[in-house]
């Protein structure tokens, strides 16, 4: 029989492996990461104490309406 020379085999098998080490060494960084996260239930008080703004100008007064005349 003839042999045929394939010669894609293993390439697709070391791109193959590639992407399966690949997987698994993204799923154990979202895993460990996620395992690390830190405790974030601890409150912080924090107290400000603000100075109070200048007190604002009194507005103008408006004009009295005119009365109408009746024609």
């Amino acid at each position: 029989m003839p042999q045929s020379s394939n010669r894609t085999g293993p390439w697709l098998a070391f791109l193959a492996g590639g992407l399966i080490v690949a997987v698994a060494v993204i799923s154990y960084f979202a895993y460990a990461s996620r395992q690390a996260a830190p405790d974030l239930s601890q409150t912080v008080g924090v107290n400000l104490t603000l100075p109070k703004p200048p007190p604002m100008p009194d507005a103008p007064r408006l004009p009295a309406a005119p009365i109408p005349v009746p024609k």
